[in-house]
């Protein structure tokens, strides 16, 4: 009897694991729809590169494509340029299309590598959007990807708005707090917001974090860092634009880089209560 019985609760416990586990397929299902490759994981269709230094052929090297992801700084020594000034592989790869209202998804993970002027920025890259000049740097909306292992404080999520400013939200100045957690308007700020830092991360471990950037014309914009909200600002200065990845002063790679295009806005409220 206490065999049957024992056999009884072991094939519930196998039931119950395969409910929850076919549940959380079809939630993340449902969460995947309407996304789209943004970038292709094979080569640079859609997209062009660009350095600092002009070089094309560097920086088919800097931005290398390896399983899917692209591996950025792969082919390059350790410390190259490192505080010399010169700086010649800071760079992004861009989209050639606008985007103006979208869901975008992509993951990232630092690699052992420094480059360029890390003594200044430590581990830094990071997702430029709404950019209307794509020079180096560019002119549009950053989400921020840093680490600092000096403070060991994430800076991911962050905005830098260079040549744009946005209505940004913040309780003690310094990093942001949503209005129902105290956030007061900041209006027209611009250059370096902190985000807040309640989300888990991933440093310098080899593991993958996971970002999100929700933009709704020059209406608002939400960053979430590893499904947490970390960053928000409304009314806009720029209303679309074209998407860049950095590369900068540390070896990083990207993959998973998706998009969700929408037609009209969704309301801000709809992602606030998540």
């Amino acid at each position: 009897m206490k065999d049957q019985k024992s056999i009884f609760n072991l094939q519930l416990i196998v039931v119950f694991t395969c409910m929850v586990t076919l549940c959380n397929l079809q939630a993340q299902k449902s969460s995947d729809k309407g996304f789209v490759d943004l970038f292709n994981g094979k080569d640079w269709n859609g997209w062009h590169l660009k350095l600092r230094n002009g070089d094309a052929e560097m920086a088919q090297k800097v931005y290398a494509i390896e399983d899917g992801m692209v591996h950025v700084f792969k082919d390059s020594p350790d410390s190259l340029n490192l505080n010399t000034g010169d700086n010649g592989t800071h760079g992004l790869f861009y989209t050639d299309k606008k985007y103006s209202k979208y869901i975008l998804r992509f993951e990232y993970k630092w690699g052992e590598k420094i480059t360029n002027n890390f003594d200044q920025w430590q581990y830094d890259a990071g997702c430029y959007y709404h950019v209307f000049d794509d020079s180096v740097w560019p002119k549009g909306i950053e989400y921020q990807v840093r680490y600092n292992h000096l403070t060991e404080r994430n800076h991911t999520g962050d905005f830098w708005a260079a040549g744009t400013t946005l209505d940004w939200y913040s309780a003690d100045g310094e990093t942001f707090s949503a209005p129902k957690n105290g956030g007061k308007k900041k209006e027209q700020s611009k250059n370096e917001l902190h985000a807040s830092k309640e989300a888990e991360y991933n440093a310098l471990n080899d593991e993958w974090n996971k970002c999100e950037i929700i933009v709704m014309g020059d209406e608002y914009t939400i960053h979430k860092l590893n499904g947490k909200i970390v960053n928000m600002a409304t009314n806009l200065s720029v209303s679309e634009g074209i998407i860049g990845f950095q590369s900068e002063t540390a070896e990083i790679f990207y993959r998973n880089i998706k998009i969700k295009e929408l037609d009209k806005s969704i309301a801000i409220k709809k992602f606030l209560k998540n």
